[in-house]
């Protein structure tokens, strides 16, 4: 009776409404205790109890307690699980069957259950799984953390498992598609020129099996080059809204793993009868255009083609050739070609820096592994002027692409970037004017006037500015409709020439074809498919990301505690510590506030500004160029520790 007391309850309801409350996002630490952080960055203490009835992750609300000096919350409801499906391993104890979650804020077993499909007995102490979180004790009805595991993803021994956890832990396919052998020409009404015996010719790694641009070029009479860029065409093939299509579409992207690739087209097409071999007749999709002396871009034309690649090159051996150095030279009427790519190549590239927008060099880290899995060595690779002419050439005609598709379909899949999102505008304006430099919200919002911006900003050579500046700015995102790419300094941008490893490639491939056929174009891609184009790309990357984080740990493991010092270039400041990229290899290590200065109350952070100070001075900033040496390898969380080396 008491229980149902409506005074009662009327009273426990008033006891809340005057009780201060909090909502934020958990975050637990290796210690038990934990913090409840705020939207709006204000951080409270979790004791440990507390944190038993939540996990990392967790949107909560919570009751603010004030014991003198000292204010702690208690979380008591649950907003949004930080939890749902996720990574963990296997957990054997007195016949119990728990999950560890593969987290380094989250190292307290959770009670498990098996999916009707699996056999305990198949498991073993270490195996990794994916599980689902059932109950979570904030819930009403609930009284503990409760999971289901619903698949094994690797034996605890399996050399393979950096590549089966991380594909497992992103829902990302962990082999490419299986299709049959026979695959019939899908070309109704598509008129195909016979450019066989032209002499095209491929560049890329030496070990490169998709191979989807072939180019030819000669100089013109006029001035400048004429260039033709030959695409493989999986669309010949593959028939829109077939079960490879679907598949494709699920996919996205072939993902690009060290040591490992999984194909978005069975690799029948993609490795084998699309990819442009030398010697082989393939179906293609070409564009010729006219570049001018100056390397602006004239006319262009787009037509279906049968072509064969007369040369497989790699990048290395062309880049030294043209450098005058290794023993490596063409064959005849192709090195006349790669002369003539080359002076193209710089033209275009001035043009650009001019006139659009160049990205800065960045070295390529590349991982040399055994048939283990194990990294034999981790190569440094510069990007050298065979790299420049592929990427200038596929620049230019993914340029051609948006063009034609703005004005002959007015839709397709784009690649829309905003330098800056229009809620961060303001704030990038008053940060730059922070630092003495007065600019126009113009400046930052509409393409022309931030071509000149950028221009100025790069000019200055500032690293700290340059990384400061890029927390304000957006992303690039799929879009059906043209609009500007501000990283290019581009009014429009679509990709054409990757349709065997993008799907969105292949979308265009087929908008292409219909204007090429004189046929209406169908409906806009749908906001879902752009979305999804989107995140797709995004979960590749950071599967990738994660894979060469698990193998840095590994190779850089017996470098931990060592006296040997790494150049490194500060590229993160939070509250903890600084983030620090090595320039040897690209691993990523932490360098946490304690190993600054033995007396942490003489470190001041200020990771707004990107700047830390140790007893009073300023001694470190994002962009800085220091010496680090490694402490700890740690592979359970895949992170490398490291300390300043004076």
């Amino acid at each position: 009776m008491l229980q149902n007391n409506s005074a009662l309850a009327q009273l426990k309801q008033q006891i809340r409404d005057n009780t201060p409350r909090v909502e934020g996002v958990i975050k637990a630490t290796e210690r038990g205790f934990g913090f409840l952080e705020t939207d709006d960055g204000t951080s409270y203490f979790v004791p440990p109890p507390a944190m038993k009835q939540v996990l990392h992750g967790d949107r909560v609300a919570a009751v603010v307690h004030q014991d003198g000096d000292k204010t702690s919350v208690e979380p008591d409801t649950l907003l949004e699980r930080g939890l749902e499906r996720f990574v963990a391993r296997v957990r054997k104890r007195d016949g119990r069957l728990a999950v560890i979650p593969d987290h380094p804020s989250m190292n307290t077993p959770l009670k498990a259950r098996l999916k009707n499909t699996l056999d305990e007995a198949s498991l073993e102490e270490g195996d990794w799984i994916v599980a689902r979180l059932l109950r979570h004790p904030l819930n009403p009805d609930d009284r503990a953390f409760f999971t289901q595991i619903d698949e094994l993803v690797a034996k605890h021994d399996n050399p393979a498992v950096p590549w089966r956890v991380t594909l497992a832990r992103h829902a990302l396919e962990q082999a490419s598609p299986e299709a049959g052998d026979e695959w019939p020409m899908q070309d109704e009404g598509l008129q195909r020129e016979d450019l066989t015996a032209v002499p095209f010719f491929t560049i890329d790694d030496a070990k490169t099996r998709d191979m989807d641009d072939a180019l030819h070029i000669e100089p013109r009479d006029a001035g400048g080059w004429r260039m033709t860029v030959a695409i493989a065409d999986p669309t010949a093939y593959v028939q829109e809204g077939d079960g490879v299509d679907l598949e494709a579409r699920t996919r996205a992207f072939t993902v690009y793993l060290p040591g490992q690739n999984v194909t978005m087209l069975p690799e029948h097409l993609a490795d084998d009868l699309c990819s442009l071999w030398e010697g082989q007749d393939r179906p293609a999709l070409a564009c010729t255009l006219d570049v001018e002396a100056d390397g602006s871009l004239g006319d262009y034309r787009f037509f279906a083609a049968t072509v064969r690649s007369h040369a497989r090159l790699a990048y290395d051996n062309v880049s030294d050739w043209l450098e005058g150095q290794g023993e490596w030279s063409p064959e005849a009427g192709i090195g006349e070609q790669l002369q003539a790519l080359q002076q193209l190549t710089e033209a275009r590239s001035a043009w650009r820096a001019e006139h659009a927008l160049v990205f800065k060099d960045r070295p390529d880290y590349v991982f040399d592994l055994d048939d283990a899995g194990n990294v034999l060595n981790i190569r440094t690779e510069q990007r050298r002027i065979a790299n420049r002419m592929i990427e200038e050439s596929m620049i230019a005609s993914n340029a051609c692409c948006a063009d034609l598709l703005a004005r002959h379909v007015g839709h397709g899949i784009f690649n829309v970037h905003r330098a800056f999102e229009p809620e961060k505008a303001e704030s990038a304006r008053d940060f730059l004017a922070d630092q003495n430099i007065e600019v126009a919200m113009e400046a930052l919002t509409e393409l022309p006037r931030y071509k000149e911006l950028k221009r100025e900003l790069e000019a200055r050579d500032d690293a700290w500015l340059d990384a400061r500046l890029r927390r304000f700015q957006g992303f690039t995102n799929m879009s059906a409709r043209p609009g500007p790419h501000f990283g290019l300094g581009l009014d429009a941008y679509a990709t054409w020439t990757s349709p065997i490893r993008k799907y969105g490639d292949m979308v265009n491939h087929r908008l292409i074809k219909r204007v090429l056929k004189g046929e209406q174009a169908p409906a806009e891609a749908s906001l879902e498919l752009t979305d999804q184009l989107t995140e797709r790309r995004r979960l590749n990357r950071m599967a990738e990301r994660d894979v060469k984080d698990w193998l840095y740990v590994r190779f850089l493991g017996p470098y931990a505690a060592s006296d040997e010092a790494f150049d490194a270039e500060v590229i993160a400041v939070n509250r903890g510590g600084m983030r620090v990229r090595l320039t040897a290899n690209g691993a990523t290590a932490f360098i946490p506030a304690p190993l600054m200065h033995t007396d942490r109350d003489k470190v001041v952070i200020d990771d707004k500004e990107g700047r830390i100070q140790i007893e009073g001075e300023e001694r470190f900033k994002l962009g800085d160029a220091i010496r680090v040496a490694l402490t700890e390898a740690r592979e359970e969380s895949r992170s490398l520790v490291g300390r300043p080396v004076h």
